[in-house]
């Protein structure tokens, strides 16, 4: 696996563990995000690669800053 992998399999864990410590399911995040729920799955799966929208979205959505997400990296 590259490093880039590496990285955005992490930046996906982090986003995932946000969004189960604020209790929100991926539904209601990707209602919050104008973008489907399986999308927003392969995102935090780290299957997919994000463009910096979705990672800003993602972030309002949560209520977090987008630096939140590149905690542990």
């Amino acid at each position: 696996m590259n490093d880039y992998e590496n990285t955005i399999k992490l930046i996906a864990q982090n986003i995932k563990s946000i969004r189960l410590s604020k209790g929100l399911s991926v539904q209601e995040v990707a209602y919050r995000c104008d973008i489907e729920r399986s999308n927003l799955s392969r995102l935090e799966a780290g299957k997919t690669n994000m463009t910096i929208k979705t990672l800003c979205l993602i972030c309002n959505a949560l209520n977090v800053e987008i630096t939140d997400v590149f905690e542990k990296i």
